[in-house]
């Protein structure tokens, strides 16, 4: 070795002692990284100052002297040093394209080249260990700069057999965005990851799924929002991300096709992250296309099947989640698996007709739970009380409904004793049944108790306490918790709480501040509609926004058709045209229309059009009895049939009990007791009605 006047043997001996003894329990060096030396050393003759503190810093780096090393690696002029290793990097690769030897020269071997380059490697990863995460990415970001420009095609393979500069460039590549992240620089970390993506780096499949995934994870629980990335190279049509979820969706997506292809190995992670980003966007039928087309045995066919159930109810067809659960529950293999039982009972519970299904399997799910976690056996408990509930309406005699009402509250209090009052859902349908029971007192209570369990932020909240209020006729304390709420949300949230806020201005004779009300809520959905471009993405959403103009519209035709203002109600209802043409709340508006100008029998043909699209509507089967009534050409059997169907659907609507009792005293098919009996559950019904079905 030639000595120079700034010998690393005068400069350095002292620290690089102090830092031997220190570290004599370290890590052994690796002898194949001192082999590299002595192959560069063979190939150009001497060993020069950078390469010499570049082997010394590695040396110590394994040996865990961490501040030695950097010491030493900081003694490297990088900067100095880049135009030769650029030019050795492209010599190279020429050479190999021309599979010749080149005449010229390069300034620096391919193995000395490979040795400074991990030296700003070590650099970085010793700058990491002493908490200096933005110097460290600094470093990191220096060598990849270097072997981009200089390989903008990326590493041959060939290099891998010569030497460790493929390993250094993956791990470079790797350490660069978890850098960012340490460094608290989120925007440079996602420009790392693209990075790393996006260019030929000759990545194995391993290390890119790897960073794939990280990447994924962090776009997705990061908490910040970046730009969509600029693909130079992306092609007329194809698809770009717009938001971080669509870029982490991507991702996920791309990994679950390279484990399909079985180029990467099976990770139950990926579509756990992959569930949870297409649930918050609205995509679970997609997943569910994504699990089915999972190789067989990837995932337990048990795990499967509850996966694809939760999709298809989460995405609304009910009918295919339940049958996935009935083949699954049918199984011998796992008939009392807990998850699904759960979940079929909850489905169950959305359909009267599969009500005592649902009861079953909660059961079921109770029996299996005794003696095991209470906070599930609450869950339980509610799943059975929604079952009896839904239940309740499909039978006929009083006595058997408040048996099942009464069995469904203990389930309810049963679940919240068995979750210490801290389940949201579970107090939410304590309010709702104590509510529908007229146990105004208690809903009020759970009411309260629910808001405060959720901060007092939840809509949902909000307007069943107003509604609770409403029903004890206190419209000025509903009002106050409808302004409230409205105070706390967003714009884009107002619109139902407006709704129930007009229905209380009405309750109070405030007809006009009522119609001022509606007026905002269709500015806000005109804005709503220049603002967003509903797609496939945003269905749900503009189903949403077209349900609440509808309903909107045929409210304020409500309210014009009780001024007998006609040519107001009727402008109101071709608004509604467009909207939905054949809702069965349209055509029953339409009936209260001609009914109230006297045209019985057009209103007759209204409310008959509104059951043939909706048969259960309750609104229509009243108002067709009473219209019947009128005319008179009808037997009082198929009124009284009109009546008491829509009792059953509703046992709650005082107008259904006022009108047979009206029909009982009138037409002979009762006793003077029954009327009586009709009109007394008339009165109680009228003076506890809220402004709004409590459900």
């Amino acid at each position: 070795m030639v000595p120079s006047p700034e010998s690393l043997a005068t400069k350095d001996h002292t620290s690089s002692v102090r830092s031997s003894r220190a570290g004599e329990a370290g890590q052994k060096p690796d002898t194949g990284n001192i082999e590299e030396a002595e192959s560069s050393l063979r190939e150009s003759g001497c060993l020069n100052y950078e390469e010499a503190r570049a082997l010394l810093g590695r040396y110590e780096y394994q040996k865990g002297n961490i501040e030695a090393s950097l010491h030493v690696f900081e003694g490297i002029d990088i900067a100095s040093v880049t135009p030769k290793l650029k030019l050795a990097l492209a010599e190279r690769v020429q050479t190999q394209k021309r599979r010749s030897r080149s005449f010229s020269t390069p300034p620096l071997s391919i193995n000395a080249a490979s040795l400074l380059l991990e030296a700003v490697f070590l650099k970085a990863k010793s700058l990491q260990a002493l908490q200096r995460y933005k110097e460290a990415a600094q470093s990191c970001t220096v060598l990849l700069d270097i072997l981009e420009s200089s390989l903008p095609a990326g590493l041959p393979e060939t290099f891998a057999t010569d030497c460790k500069l493929q390993d250094t460039l993956n791990k470079a590549v790797e350490l660069l965005p978890e850098l960012c992240k340490l460094a608290d620089a989120p925007q440079e970390a996602i420009m790392a990851y693209r990075r790393a993506l996006l260019h030929q780096w000759n990545l194995d499949i391993q290390t890119t799924a790897k960073i794939q995934k990280e990447f994924a994870i962090f776009l997705l629980y990061s908490g910040g929002e970046s730009c969509p990335p600029n693909l130079q190279s992306q092609m007329d049509g194809s698809f770009v991300p717009r938001n971080n979820i669509e870029e982490a969706i991507l991702l996920l997506m791309i990994l679950l096709r390279k484990i399909s292809l079985q180029r990467i190995e099976w990770d139950p992670s990926i579509l756990d992250h992959l569930s949870y980003a297409l649930s918050i966007s609205g995509g679970l039928k997609t997943l569910a296309r994504k699990v089915e087309e999972l190789l067989p045995r990837t995932i337990d066919r048990q795990e499967m099947s509850l996966i694809l159930a939760l999709c298809y109810y989460g995405g609304g067809d009910d009918f295919t989640a339940l049958n996935l659960l009935r083949k699954l529950l049918s199984s011998t293999e796992d008939h009392t698996c807990v998850p699904s039982l759960l979940l079929a009972s909850k489905v169950c519970a959305e359909s009267p007709d599969c009500a005592s299904e649902g009861i079953i399997y909660a059961h079921k799910a109770i029996e299996r739970l005794q003696e095991r976690c209470s906070h599930l056996l609450g869950v339980a408990n509610c799943v059975l009380g929604l079952s009896l509930t839904a239940h309740s309406r499909t039978v006929l005699t009083d006595s058997e409904r408040v048996k099942i009402h009464s069995d469904a509250l203990k389930s309810f209090e049963s679940a919240g004793k068995l979750t210490k009052m801290s389940d949201t859902n579970v107090i939410y349908h304590l309010c709702l049944e104590n509510a529908e029971q007229r146990k105004l007192d208690v809903a009020v209570h759970y009411a309260n108790w629910f808001l405060k369990l959720e901060g007092g932020s939840t809509l949902k909240g909000s307007m069943l306490l107003a509604r609770v209020l409403s029903a004890q006729k206190r419209f000025l304390d509903a009002e106050t918790v409808i302004n409230v709420a409205l105070e706390q949300s967003g714009k884009w949230d107002h619109g139902e709480l407006l709704r129930t806020k007009a229905k209380l201005q009405i309750a109070q004779g405030q007809v006009k501040n009522a119609i001022e009300t509606y007026t905002q809520i269709l500015a806000i959905l005109q804005v709503q509609r220049k603002s967003f471009r509903l797609g496939e993405d945003l269905k749900e959403f503009g189903d949403h926004c077209r349900t609440l103009e509808l309903e909107t519209w045929l409210d304020l035709a409500s309210i014009y058709i009780k001024l007998s203002q006609w040519r107001d109600a009727e402008k109101c209802l071709s608004k509604t045209e467009a909207i939905s043409s054949y809702s069965a709340c349209r055509l029953y508006t339409a009936g209260l229309l001609n009914q109230s100008k006297g045209l019985y029998k057009a209103a007759l043909g209204d409310y008959s059009n509104a059951l043939a699209v909706n048969p259960s509507h309750v609104p229509s089967l009243v108002s067709s009895a009473v219209v019947l009534r009128k005319i008179g050409k009808q037997s009082p059997a198929i009124i009284r049939s009109l009546l008491t169907e829509a009792l059953r659907l509703d046992r709650m609507n005082a107008s259904a009990w006022y009108n047979l009792g009206l029909l009982y005293k009138e037409g002979g098919l009762g006793s003077a007791a029954e009327a009586a009996d009709c009109f007394e559950a008339a009165i109680i019904l009228e003076e506890t009605e809220p402004v709004e079905p409590f459900r």
